[in-house]
């Protein structure tokens, strides 16, 4: 009787179940045989719980996702008639210049495979698609280009210093010194990110030497014993160019420019400000802490605190030290603070990013709230005005490719640049050169002072084609005369690409600029990926974020697009 009694309730509870599956709509139909038997009315309850509902079909969709494969593949393969993007070894992978992709379209990148060992020898290229750098401002009618463009005494810019430039053959201002010159000479404090080569010293230098003059000139508010300009770099060779460039610039005026870099002695600085304080000085971090500390020198009449190539001075490496030496001026939260008496110092920060740091650092010596932001619209971006090529090639064969570049440009007169990522590989490079008779000079982190110096400035005079160097020689330097950048190693992070790539295509340089890069590794495979995207998609490189601190960006008006 008991186990009559079971059977009948696990029969209504199946029945049940059943009836309940066929009244959903598009649901399977559920046939079941009923047995008195009480294992095998349980069994068949299981099972009809763990049972899943197929909407559709699994041929169909099948069908659906190898469609939409072959549809993503097929994108690629209908290139247009005209200039091609990307020209690869496999020309099925080509791109023209005039296809876009769709917002959700995922391209298929001819170094996919390049993780393979037999992915050896291939390579590809991003062609240049526009022949003037973006940075530069086009005529309104190209007809009439005289007229329509603005030149610098468009900007208030003192007619000495007008001469000066005309003589340089500097005519018209870039985007970024259109946006940077007027705010600094109204007062403001900025916040500047522009591409590499655009004109960022010349966006300060200049709004800065004419305000120096106008203050020697009326002889108020100048201190003659004072330092009046300050300008951080992170390295002794951009601290020499910089200081050439100022006294270029300062040649019709009494303004003094001298520069303070690492590897010297405190002796050497304690007489380089006994003879004559200089109105603008060039520092390096390291160096100038050392001569606050022997009180070498004041920073409390600062009129400017500059600091230039700002990715790496809020570097971790830097800040402790910027953070010292922000502490010893009195930087100015307001454009009245910066004339009269008790002035403060116009606090101007230049680079290609803002990195993380940025705000904790500068919420401590003025008000981020009143700071003007200035920021290229192609930041990030792949310039679109220079070739780059990338080859997949073995760690072995790598100098021979080397040597082949080189041989295409020993007569054209023009500088190249070879990077690798450690010092001991640029001294080996540099041997293995050697004993294939390309002259070349060499420049690494680790060499002495005294050797160091000057060997970047004979490159700039063309005494030497070929330098090899490490990233030292990536940031800030003017390469105008370099057509060639070799990356022998390629680099480790996509900022130091783009900062490696920048040493061609700059302001007033060659025009035929030229990127080669070696791919070796399977991380450098990584970062070429996110470089052939971006340069497809035409998108901004990936993983490179421009910190905007949310305390300068409160209003979208103070946020200004070059």
């Amino acid at each position: 009787m008991q186990l009559l009694r079971s059977s009948c309730l696990a029969w209504a509870a199946s029945r049940t179940q059943s009836f309940t599956l066929l009244r959903r709509p598009h649901s399977v139909k559920v046939y079941t045989c009923f047995c008195f038997h009480s294992s095998s009315l349980s069994q068949t309850a299981v099972d009809l719980e763990e049972m899943p509902v197929i909407r559709v079909p699994k041929y169909l969709r099948k069908r659906v996702e190898s469609a939409k494969e072959i549809g993503a593949k097929s994108n690629i393969y209908n290139v247009k008639a005209g200039r091609l993007l990307i020209q690869s070894k496999n020309q099925n992978l080509n791109q023209s210049a005039a296809y876009n992709f769709g917002k959700f379209e995922k391209p298929v990148l001819c170094s996919k495979g390049w993780k393979h060992n037999k992915s050896y020898g291939d390579y590809f290229t991003i062609n240049k698609t526009r022949s003037v750098a973006p940075y530069v401002v086009k005529p309104q009618n190209e007809g009439e280009e005289n007229k329509t463009l603005i030149k610098f005494n468009n900007l208030r810019i003192c007619k000495p210093l007008i001469d000066v430039l005309e003589r340089l053959n500097i005519t018209c201002p870039t985007k970024v010194q259109l946006q940077s010159i007027p705010k600094v000479m109204k007062g403001h404090n900025i916040l500047c990110a522009a591409e590499t080569g655009s004109g960022k010293t010349l966006s300060y230098l200049l709004p800065v030497i004419h305000k120096l003059q106008a203050q020697k000139a009326s002889e108020t508010d100048i201190e003659e014993s004072k330092i009046h300009t300050l300008i951080l770099v992170p390295s002794r060779e951009l601290a020499e160019q910089v200081a050439a460039v100022s006294r270029m610039l300062c040649q019709p005026f009494r303004i003094v420019t001298k520069t303070v870099g690492g590897g010297r002695g405190v002796g050497h600085i304690k007489m380089l400000f006994k003879r004559q304080v200089p109105d603008i000085l060039v520092a390096t971090p390291g160096a100038l802490v050392k001569a606050l500390r022997r009180r070498c020198l004041d920073l409390s009449e600062l009129s400017f605190f500059i600091v230039d190539e700002a990715d790496t001075m809020f570097d971790p490496s830097f800040s402790d030290m910027l953070e010292n030496i922000l502490k010893s001026a009195n930087i100015s939260s307001d454009p009245s603070q910066t004339h009269g008496p008790g002035h403060k110092a116009q606090l101007l920060v230049i680079g290609a990013t803002f990195p993380g740091g940025v705000e904790e650092v500068l919420s401590q010596v003025t008000d981020l709230g009143k700071m003007k932001i200035i920021k290229s619209n192609m930041l990030h971006f792949l310039m679109p005005h220079v070739k780059q090529t990338f080859i997949k090639v073995k760690g072995a064969e790598k100098i021979l490719e080397l040597h082949q570049a080189l041989k295409t440009h020993e007569n054209d007169n023009s500088g190249v640049l070879v990077f690798c990522n450690k010092s001991a590989t640029v001294n080996w490079l540099g041997y293995s050169l050697e004993e294939m008779g390309v002259r070349h000079a060499r420049l690494q982190g680790e060499m002495a002072a005294a050797v160091r110096s000057g060997i970047f400035h004979q490159f700039q005079k063309g005494t030497i084609s070929v330098l090899i160097c490490t990233d030292i020689a990536s940031r800030g330097l003017d390469t105008s005369r370099v057509q060639l950048v070799v990356n022998y190693d390629f680099p480790y992070n996509l900022t130091d690409y783009i900062h490696r790539a920048g040493r061609v295509g700059r302001a007033g340089g060659k025009e035929d600029g030229e990127v080669l890069s070696f791919v070796t590794h399977p991380w450098d495979v990584e970062l070429v990926h996110k470089i052939e995207a971006a340069a497809r998609k035409r998108t901004p490189l990936p993983g490179i974020p421009l910190k905007k601190p949310a305390k300068i960006l409160g209003a979208d008006s103070m946020y200004k697009q070059c």
